[in-house]
């Protein structure tokens, strides 16, 4: 069993929803990212997002866009985000981590190279935003050569049969995206929200996360109603950018609106 479905079992048994908080690797410099990683994990975090710094991330708001170019002014590479997973490792054999990216930086390396590295580090999960199943079979399969689960979005517009694709290529978890657009661009609306959740567990077992739109402990714990993870991007990444002078305040202030969220979430 992956490191991701055993923590999914966990929670599970405990009657939790996963809290899965993203962040930009090397934002705002690359000192800050792996003690922030264990202070997000020490304040309830289930799972980990590390966003790998790219240079036109498409699926990003300003907000993440912003975080990618300050992590790039350090020439944060693939390479870097992989080695800062093997240091979280020396420390935490038990949170999963998936890292969240763009394809450029993976083809330049080679879809093996890159999974023989990751899985190598303790990655655990790859969220690919540019790559849809029907391009992605050599990829996929040497991520699963390396026991790395292939996260796919899913969107307010997909369709029934484009939900079935998604989900029969995914493992671990499937994402849903619940605002149209990008990261940080809109409230959800958590009818919506539960009535697609609905939708794509009728064609998956996986577990279905909701991310997009969550900004405190009350929109939390409303998708946590819903949903089997929240993840939560744009929030986290706005204090850290609003820090960026002050890094020594970033992991507390981060660990303050996790562990908020995670209380709000347990009182379900």
């Amino acid at each position: 069993m992956s490191r991701i479905s055993r923590r999914f079992k966990q929670l599970e048994a405990r009657h939790q929803t996963a809290l899965i908080p993203f962040i930009t690797a090397g934002d705002p410099n690359p000192e800050v990212t792996v003690p922030l990683m264990h202070a997000l994990v020490a304040a309830g975090a289930s799972l980990l997002e590390l966003g790998v710094p790219f240079s036109d991330p498409m699926a990003d708001g300003p907000v993440i866009q912003r975080a990618n170019e300050r992590a790039l002014k350090h020439n944060i590479s693939l390479r870097d985000v992989i080695g800062m997973v093997h240091r979280f490792r020396e420390q935490d054999q038990d949170t999963p981590v998936v890292l969240m990216g763009y394809l450029n930086p993976i083809e330049a390396l080679s879809y093996q190279k890159f999974a023989q590295l990751a899985g190598a580090a303790g990655v655990d999960g790859v969220i690919t935003v540019d790559i849809p199943p029907e391009e992605a079979g050599e990829y996929l399969a040497e991520l699963r050569a390396q026991q790395l689960d292939p996260i796919f979005l899913l969107a307010p517009t997909s369709d029934e049969r484009r939900i079935k694709l998604i989900c029969d290529a995914a493992s671990g978890f499937v994402y849903y995206v619940s605002v149209k657009g990008t990261t940080g661009a809109a409230s959800l609306a958590i009818g919506e929200v539960a009535s697609k959740v609905f939708e794509i567990r009728k064609a998956t077992k996986l577990p279905v996360g909701v991310g997009f739109g969550i900004k405190d402990p009350e929109s939390a714990q409303a998708v946590a109603q819903v949903a089997d993870a929240v993840i939560v991007g744009s929030v986290l990444v706005n204090q850290i950018e609003a820090l960026a002078a002050q890094p020594e305040a970033i992991a507390p202030a981060l660990a303050s609106s996790i562990s908020r969220m995670r209380s709000a979430m347990d009182l379900i």
